[in-house]
């Protein structure tokens, strides 16, 4: 019905006015239409600004998080029961995910598999003891934890697989 009445009113002052009316016209018409459609059309309820607190809270977490993790790479260097019951389960899920991802392997299930995929060659053999699945958690506490030399070494595989 609109498109109607616009083609009507725009041909009618076209025949009477000339083209330069009808322009005017059709333009008075996508004025009018326009304001009655963002009147129709529901305003979105405005966003409120990001509290300053949030943002800082968030930053503090993350500066927090950073330090956790730093730790936890400390002690897994050092103890052997810290890298067995934090980083190693770390490490373990990365590679696991690794795996599935770009192999369809799992871990878990074909651990043979897996370490055929991680390992390059006989130099490589000892990575497979810090992130053998099967391997029970060490209990001694005198035990040191991964050389940074090696933990440098499954991160660089884990990068490549």
């Amino acid at each position: 019905m609109t498109a109607f009445l616009v083609a009507v009113t725009a041909v009618a002052a076209y025949c009477y006015f000339g083209a330069s009316t009808a322009a005017i016209v059709l333009t008075t018409w996508t004025v009018v239409i326009l304001v009655l459609l963002r009147l129709l059309v529901p305003s979105a309820v405005p966003s409120s600004p990001p509290q300053q607190e949030t943002w800082q809270r968030h930053v503090r977490t993350s500066f927090i998080g950073f330090w956790r993790k730093r730790g936890a790479v400390s002690d897994a260097t050092s103890s052997m029961p810290s890298y067995d019951l934090g980083l190693r389960g770390t490490l373990q899920h990365l590679l696991a995910a690794r795996l599935a991802e770009q192999h369809g392997v799992s871990l878990y299930a074909d651990p043979h598999t897996a370490r055929r995929l991680l390992l390059r060659g006989p130099r490589d053999e000892h990575l497979w003891f810090w992130l053998d699945p099967q391997r029970p958690a060490e209990t001694r506490q005198d035990r040191p934890g991964i050389p940074v030399r090696t933990l440098a070494a499954i991160l660089d595989r884990l990068e490549r697989l």
